[in-house]
C-alpha cells in the first residue's frame, strides 16, 4: 500500500468521522490521491461518468424506486395488510405474523427495506399498539425486523448493485434471493410466536373466511405485481432493466386508474422524491467508482486473495470470517457502502478459493439488510423512529431476539449453500465449485 492510498484512507475517515456524506467523503478522499500521484483530478470526473454511462444496469435502481413510491403513495399497503390480515390474522401473534406475510409479499414489489418500511410500518405499527395490545418496542422492533426481507424476495437494490461490481448474473441472483427471504420470514414468524405466547398477546378477531375471495379480488392487482415483473425476467421477455421500466409504468396504471388513489400532486410528490433518492444513490455509485479504480490502481484485490491463499484459509472459514466482518461493519457503515466499495475487496479472492459468487453475493446482500437493523447505525430504527415517535432506545432494546434469528437464518445460508442455490440451478445456473 502506498502512502498516498494510506492518507487517501485518513481523509476518507476523517471526513466521514466528522459528519460528511460518505460519498462526498469518497469523492474528496479520492481526489486528494490523484493529486498526491501527479494525477490529472479530472480523472475523477472520468471515471464518475464512464462508468455510469456504460452501467445499463443501474437504470433498473429509479424504475424500482419509481415503482416502490407509486405503491406507497396508493392504497396498496392497506389493502395488502387486509388480505394478510384475513390469511394469518386469526393465529397468536397474528398481526406480528401479517407484519412479516405483508412485507413478504410487498419485497415483491420495491425491492428497497427502507420502502417498505415507510409503506407498511406507520399502518401496522398503529394497528398492533391500538388498545395496548402490543407494547411499542414489540410492534416497532418487528417492523424493522420483517422489512429487511424486501431487498432479498426480487426485486432488489442491493442485488443490482453487486451485480454491477461483481459481473453477476441478475436475474440467477434475484432467483438466489427467494429461499433465503422466505427462510428470513418464517425465523420470524416462529419467534413471533414464541413472543405472543410469552406475552400472552390477545388473538384478533378473526376475519370471517367468506371474506377472503373479497379482500383477494381487492388485493389481486398489487399481487399480480411481481408475477409480471418475475415473469417477465425468467420467461426471457424482459432484461432486468427493461422489467424494472414495466414494473413502474404497471404501479402507475394500477395506484392512478385502478384503485384512483394517486392524483397529479401525488404523482408530483413521488417523481420527486424518487429524483432524490436516485440521485443520493447515484452520488454513491459515483464516488463508489472512483474509490474502486484507485483501490485496482493499488492492486488491494490482489493483494488480499494472496494473503487469503497464503493463510491456506479454507471456502468455509472464509464466508464465515468475511461475514463476521460484514456484520461487523454493519454497525458503522450503510448497506450500500458496504456492496460497492467493500465488497469488491473480497470478490478476486471468492474467485480464487472456488467460492460461487451468486452464493456470495445473495448472502452478502442478507448481511447488509442485517446491519440496517444493528445498532448504532440501523437505518431502519431511525426510518420507524421517523414515522412513528417511538424511541429509539425502545426499539433498540426490542429488536435484538430479531438480530439473533436473522443472524441464524444467515448461517444457515451459509452452511447449506443450496438454499441459495437449488433455484438458480433449476433454471440452468452452473455453480462454481
Amino acid at each position: 500500500m502506498s502512502p498516498e492510498f494510506f492518507w487517501c484512507i485518513i481523509a476518507l475517515f476523517a471526513l466521514a468521522g466528522l459528519g460528511a456524506p460518505i460519498a462526498l467523503a469518497m469523492i474528496a478522499a479520492s481526489i486528494l490521491y490523484l493529486l498526491a500521484k501527479g494525477q490529472d483530478p479530472g480523472l475523477a470526473a472520468e471515471q464518475m461518468i464512464q462508468g455510469i454511462y456504460d452501467g445499463f444496469l443501474l437504470l433498473a435502481i429509479p424504475l424500482f424506486i419509481i415503482a416502490a413510491n407509486v405503491m406507497n403513495a396508493g392504497t396498496i399497503s392497506e389493502r395488502l395488510l387486509h388480505f394478510c390480515l384475513a390469511l394469518v390474522g386469526r393465529f397468536r401473534g397474528g398481526l406480528g405474523h401479517v407484519n412479516v406475510v405483508a412485507n413478504m409479499i410487498f419485497a415483491g414489489m420495491s425491492g428497497s427495506a427502507v420502502a417498505d418500511a415507510v409503506g407498511l410500518g406507520k399502518i401496522i405499527i398503529g394497528m398492533m399498539t391500538r388498545e395496548g395490545r402490543y407494547s411499542p418496542g414489540y410492534a416497532a422492533a418487528i417492523t424493522a425486523a420483517a422489512s429487511t426481507i424486501g431487498p432479498i424476495i426480487p426485486p432488489s437494490i442491493p442485488m443490482v448493485m453487486y451485480a454491477l461490481v461483481s459481473d453477476t448474473s441478475i436475474g440467477y441472483l434475484f432467483l438466489g434471493g427467494f429461499v433465503p427471504g422466505v427462510m428470513m420470514g418464517l425465523a420470524l414468524m416462529v419467534l413471533n410466536a414464541r413472543q405472543a405466547r410469552r406475552e400472552n398477546v390477545p388473538l384478533e378477531v378473526p376475519v370471517p373466511r367468506a371474506e377472503l375471495p373479497r379482500l383477494t379480488i381487492r388485493a389481486f392487482p398489487a399481487l399480480m405485481m411481481p408475477v409480471i415483473l418475475l415473469f417477465g425476467i425468467y420467461g426471457g421477455a424482459t432484461t432486468p432493466t427493461e422489467a424494472a421500466a414495466i414494473a413502474a409504468f404497471y404501479a402507475l396504471l394500477v395506484a392512478t386508474f385502478l384503485y384512483r388513489a394517486v392524483s397529479f400532486p401525488t404523482l408530483y410528490t413521488v417523481f420527486s422524491e424518487s429524483a432524490r433518492a436516485t440521485a443520493s444513490v447515484g452520488l454513491v455509485i459515483g464516488a463508489s467508482l472512483i474509490f474502486n479504480y484507485i483501490v485496482a490502481a493499488e492492486n488491494i484485490p490482489a493483494a488480499v486473495s494472496n494473503l487469503m491463499q497464503g493463510l491456506n484459509v479454507s471456502p468455509l472459514a472464509f464466508l464465515i470470517g468475511i461475514n463476521i466482518l460484514f456484520l461487523i461493519l454493519g454497525c458503522l457503515l450503510d448497506a450500500t457502502t458496504i456492496i460497492l466499495v467493500i465488497i469488491p475487496l473480497f470478490i478476486p479472492t471468492c474467485r480464487a478459493l472456488g467460492i460461487d459468487l451468486v452464493h456470495f453475493g445473495v448472502t452478502a446482500v442478507v448481511n447488509c439488510m442485517i446491519g440496517l437493523i444493528t445498532p448504532p447505525y440501523g437505518v431502519l430504527l431511525f426510518v420507524i423512529n421517523a414515522i412513528t415517535g417511538i424511541p429509539l432506545r425502545t426499539i433498540i432494546q426490542a429488536i435484538w431476539p430479531y438480530i439473533g434469528v436473522l443472524v441464524a437464518a444467515l448461517l444457515v445460508m451459509l452452511l447449506v449453500p443450496d438454499t441459495v442455490l437449488y433455484l438458480p440451478k433449476l433454471f440452468g445456473y452452473v455453480p462454481r465449485s
